[in-house]
């Protein structure tokens, strides 16, 4: 009876994950808005900086909502706000209405970003708690992947890539539904204080929480960076077409859910720390690679190194940021997410950088150096991972 309950809070729960991708479409979709209005790399960023600049503004917020409206009916209010969204371009496939769309992808995914972690911290027990989100994270990784794929193969239909519009619409509207009729708990407050702007930030005073907040804008620059400038290297380097170079982004996204698969189940019984720099230096050989491969196959190989690499490294800080701190929970999430603003900084810098420079490489070049920093607080890591 207890498995059969677990099974009937866990599904709907974890399905939030796989909505959670959602918001990696601003990768496959810059290049195509990109290629249907014509318009350059740093005009063509702004759609990013739409999507993820709510994060910003928006977390801490989020954070406080949760504990008057509950974690549960907040994912509910991000499923709905992300139906709206990815119905707006079947009503006029304008620039103003796509970037209008994209910050609503941006404050759904905000909203859900925040509560999801402490609403699977509801439904599991602590032990396994970086074990489950590794696992939600590989099911996120798996919808990621499915975009690219679903752009491609309707690229030559009628309504071409913008097919992926009315199919996320309606399985947000599925899972909406889902989770409403599922028998989770809405619990509130993580501790005796309702957290304020003034108690979030407060966090970042402390110096584990203020390393691991900048590790997440690093890893969210680094993979809308990705999710972005892949296609346009392989397309520029091997001169693919555009729908046949937007499917590099669902390898990447395959090696990060095999990787989630794996290091999920293995997570639940070890140490982060002991899959943390070994995740940190192999996405360092797959960004060298990328700079360096002439082929396509080292190219893909360095691809699949990188989405092997990352894979892990967000669910990792977010999950021993929870740990340790746990009875703030709620600004935990709140802070951490904030840093997840990190994507519409640097997708600018890339654009910029590419313009100047004249080729993808230098969008590389610039992923490489902000990469470095995840391994200087490889010792912080370490030492949170075996204190919890």
């Amino acid at each position: 009876m207890q498995s059969k309950q677990l099974f009937r809070t866990i599904l709907p729960v974890m399905f939030g994950y796989f909505i959670m991708a959602f918001v990696d479409v601003v990768g496959v979709a810059t290049n195509y808005v990109k290629a249907d209005f014509q318009f350059s790399d740093t005009i063509s960023s702004l759609l990013s900086v739409a999507c993820f600049i709510w994060f910003f503004f928006l977390s801490i917020p989020t954070g406080m909502l949760l504990n008057r409206f509950g974690r549960k009916n907040m994912v509910l209010v991000s499923f709905a706000v992300t139906f709206v969204a990815f119905a707006l371009p079947l009503i006029s496939y304008t620039f103003p209405v796509v970037l209008a769309a994209f910050a609503l992808i941006g404050i759904g995914n905000t909203i859900i970003q925040v509560a999801m972690n402490p609403l699977v911290k509801d439904v599991v027990t602590g032990e396994k708690l970086t074990g489950t989100m590794t696992l939600g994270y590989c099911l996120k990784a798996a919808s990621s992947f499915l975009a690219p794929i679903i752009a491609s193969a309707l690229a030559g239909t009628a309504l071409g890539w913008k097919w992926i519009f009315p199919i996320y619409s309606i399985v947000s509207l599925l899972a909406a539904l889902w989770l409403f009729l599922a028998p989770v708990p809405n619990n509130s407050t993580s501790s005796g204080t309702a957290p304020s702007f003034g108690t979030s930030f407060a966090l970042l005073k402390d110096k584990y929480i203020l390393l691991f907040f900048i590790g997440i804008i690093v890893l969210v620059g680094a993979d809308v960076g990705m999710g972005i400038s892949l296609p346009k290297i392989i397309k520029e380097r091997f001169n693919l077409p555009e729908s046949q170079a937007t499917l590099s982004n669902s390898l990447y996204f395959l090696a990060r859910a095999a990787s989630s698969l794996g290091v999920g189940i293995l997570l639940m019984k070890m140490k982060e720390h002991q899959f943390y720099g070994i995740s940190v230096f192999a996405a360092l050989l797959g960004l060298v690679g990328i700079i360096f491969a002439r082929s396509y196959v080292l190219m893909i190989v360095s691809v699949l190194l990188f989405g092997l690499g990352y894979a892990n490294l967000f669910s990792i800080l977010f999950s021993l940021s929870l740990k340790h701190k746990p009875e703030n929970a709620n600004e935990v999430s709140a802070i951490l997410v904030t840093g997840i603003a990190g994507g519409a900084v640097v997708s600018p810098i890339l654009g910029v950088a590419t313009d100047i420079v004249g080729t993808q490489t230098a969008a590389f070049v610039v992923l490489l150096v902000i990469w470095l920093y995840m391994a200087l607080i490889l010792k912080p890591v370490r030492k949170v991972s075996i204190d919890n």
